[in-house]
């Protein structure tokens, strides 16, 4: 596993990042730990988290996974860069979730104690909250940096305007900056092209792409005209009808088994195709994969060891999948 400068910090982390969002409703303890254990074995020291993790838990599981992750890392946390994730809804109360100071003070110290440590390493905003002022997001950021509670800040599903906007009034402010972010980013979903993922070479920010694989779509294991299958990501409790919306279309199929032929003609797994393709955009440092089982991290092992696409391939899939440049970024 190679490592990859983290954006403009000091900061280097493996090539792959292990997300855990299964973790306590699509795999329970056990099966999250050997998970775990695959992927600490394969070289990825990299973990991506949040406290309203698992993924389709509702606020009455939002924690869990950290519990199971913070269990898993007891003996050896100086071993692994750790990422989690705030402003999500953790309760009733509306000072329970968005990116005020009180929700972000709050947040992080729950996170310490599920986690059963002193830090973060990367301290990230889950999503955007247009009601509070980013002013005061920003200071309650740069609090938690000097506090000692987190070594680095990132945002994830942020508009590349809201991320240089950040930018700037860090930097009139001489606040701690963005050093990341974390879009979705796929060959199903390409419109971060046109805007957020330029803006972060420019800035040198680093980029943590999710949903490398489509939710799953583009391990080809899904056929067209069936229902989403039970138990599995496009069916997990409340995030599931919003991974249908993402991608359980007609017209994702139909790219998908065009793209199937390219792989096979290449002599590579369709998912292995689609996880080296992203990591051939220069603007990525670490695509964030997930898994429900240990041997779905073969794919993604063997894109990390051959590394990015040749340059016609890659051109031919650009080609192929540029309609999806125009997808909206809401969506």
């Amino acid at each position: 596993m190679r490592y990859k400068k983290f954006g403009g910090t000091g900061l280097q982390v493996s090539e792959l990042c292990l997300g855990t969002m299964t973790f306590g409703l699509q795999c329970d303890e056990t099966q999250s730990r050997a998970i775990l254990n695959a992927a600490s074995e394969g070289g990825i020291d990299f973990l991506d988290l949040a406290n309203v993790y698992p993924l389709g838990g509702g606020k009455a599981m939002a924690g869990r996974t950290e519990e199971i992750v913070g269990s898993w890392l007891d003996g050896r946390r100086q071993d692994f860069i750790i990422a989690t994730k705030c402003a999500g809804e953790m309760g009733a109360k509306p000072w329970q979730r968005g990116m005020s100071r009180k929700s972000i003070l709050d947040a992080i110290d729950a996170s310490l104690r599920r986690l059963r440590t002193d830090y973060i390493d990367l301290y990230q905003l889950h999503r955007f909250d247009p009601l509070t002022p980013l002013d005061e997001t920003l200071e309650a950021l740069d609090s938690v940096v000097r506090a000692g509670k987190a070594r680095y800040v990132g945002v994830s599903n942020w508009q590349a305007i809201r991320v240089a906007r950040a930018l700037g009034r860090s930097e009139v402010k001489n606040l701690v900056s963005i050093d990341s972010v974390q879009p979705r980013y796929n060959l199903l979903f390409r419109a971060f092209e046109r805007d957020l993922l330029p803006l972060c070479e420019e800035e040198d920010v680093a980029v943590i792409p999710y949903n490398p694989l489509a939710g799953g779509l583009l391990t080809g294991k899904h056929n067209p005209g069936e229902a989403p299958p039970e138990g599995g990501r496009f069916k997990l409790g409340e995030a599931g009808s919003r991974y249908q919306d993402r991608y359980w279309h007609e017209r994702s199929f139909e790219t998908v088994e065009r793209l199937r032929v390219v792989a096979r003609e290449a002599g590579l797994t369709l998912a292995t195709m689609a996880m080296r393709w992203v990591m051939s955009n220069p603007a990525v440092t670490a695509p964030i994969i997930g898994a429900s089982r240990p041997e779905q991290l073969a794919d993604s092992f063997a894109a990390a060891e051959q590394g990015p696409l040749e340059a016609d391939l890659k051109a031919k899939l650009d080609e192929m999948t540029f309609e999806w440049r125009a997808v909206e970024a809401e969506r």
